[in-house]
């Protein structure tokens, strides 16, 4: 799937999320929900991915963790947050860099309009889609 196709349904699937519960859950909650809203829509969808970094010669399993991983192609990072840390776009560009992986969004729902809860972060360098499975 095209990576502006997927990102539009996140978007749209986040706004009818937002717009039904609000925003005074726990990041668990928005979590939960758009599980259920892109699986249900025919996406692969893998949450809570922990996946290991090598540094030199030292290997750290389960030493980060991703929220969600759309279609092999696609980093969800959620929070419930506001104000939103700068730090938060770090961690995602730092999840999208040691997998060498291009897109991300970052996804606050404690907003007042989901709109302004929704972030696309890139990684130039990143490629389109993952090869390998979690």
């Amino acid at each position: 799937m095209d990576i502006n196709k997927l990102t539009g349904l996140v978007v749209d699937v986040c706004i009818k999320i937002h717009s039904t519960v609000g925003p005074g859950c726990f990041e668990k909650v928005y979590e939960e929900i758009l599980y259920y809203e892109l699986t249900k829509l025919g996406l692969d969808v893998k949450r809570q991915i922990l996946l290991p970094i090598k540094y030199e010669k030292l290997h750290i399993e389960k030493a980060y963790k991703l929220d969600m991983l759309v279609e092999k192609k696609l980093i969800l990072e959620l929070k419930t947050l506001h104000p939103l840390p700068a730090v938060s776009f770090d961690q995602l560009r730092t999840h999208l860099s040691l997998l060498h992986l291009k897109y991300g969004m970052l996804l606050n729902f404690k907003v007042s309009l989901m709109k302004e809860g929704i972030h696309r972060v890139f990684n130039n360098n990143g490629r389109e889609c993952l090869t390998e499975e979690f």
